[in-house]
């Protein structure tokens, strides 16, 4: 019954999120739906999100960890950010066409050839002032373990975009973690079944680090470093927003 009520409750959010996202195609407005929609799924699901610190929504590359697909909806919910997210992701009905409504950036992990392109492709879409989100962990973690950070895409940003921010975020699901981080094996139907399912709500908790100018770091690297250990600070800070650095 939980199950079957938050399936019914997800597709009635779809409809009202589509009609306002028509009509503001029609007047040739900047759609609220995406953003909107994304919030309300995070909160179908049992969510109830705290943030420390103050996000940014303009002019960012948000750099978070990352512990399940309820990422995307609670970064998405708080910012309003597009985000990189595989090409695998593009094929799949509905959820690849949702995707798209939220000026997602698809890429694919394994083609070394093409990341060129995508690098382009973010650059573009930061130089339109955008807030965009990627993990740089590329895969999900078990919300414990901070894993080692891909600095491929952090290439967009060497030289970075004029005006352009890097945000640093740390997500952690509370006492939740275990239940809803997706690690090992599992797919993402199942751990979606799992996640629809659950019993009550969870409070996770978005801990915003300061920004920093990715001009003061020399290069790609550097800046996945630097982004790193802010994140790190995070989790060390507890319920305190993490100091920047000096």
């Amino acid at each position: 019954m939980r199950l079957a009520g938050r399936v019914i409750a997800l597709a009635l959010v779809l409809f009202i999120a589509l009609l306002l996202h028509g009509a503001c195609r029609l007047v040739r407005l900047r759609s609220p739906a995406p953003r909107l929609f994304l919030a309300a799924v995070a909160r179908i699901v049992g969510a109830r999100p705290r943030t420390i610190g103050q996000p940014c929504r303009r002019n960012v590359m948000i750099v978070s960890n990352h512990l399940s697909w309820l990422d995307i909806p609670l970064l998405a919910g708080t910012t309003g950010a597009a985000f990189v997210a595989k090409a695998e992701l593009d094929m799949v009905p509905l959820v690849g066409w949702l995707c798209r409504l939220n000026a997602t950036i698809f890429v694919a992990r394994d083609d070394r050839l093409a990341i060129g392109g995508q690098v382009d492709r973010l650059r573009a879409a930061l130089a339109q002032r955008a807030a965009v989100a990627i993990f740089p962990e590329g895969t999900t973690g078990d919300g414990t373990t901070l894993l080692p950070f891909k600095a491929s895409l952090l290439a967009a940003l060497d030289p970075p975009p004029p005006g352009v921010m890097v945000q640093p975020v740390r997500i952690d699901y509370g006492d939740a973690t275990g239940e809803l981080a997706w690690v090992g094996d599992e797919s993402g139907r199942h751990h979606a079944g799992r996640v629809l399912r659950r019993r009550g709500t969870f409070r996770p908790t978005l801990r915003f680090c300061a920004p920093f100018d990715p001009r003061d770091f020399p290069g790609r690297k550097a800046i996945a470093a630097e982004a790193r250990r802010r994140i790190a600070m995070g989790a060390e800070a507890g319920g305190e927003p993490p100091r920047p650095a000096v």
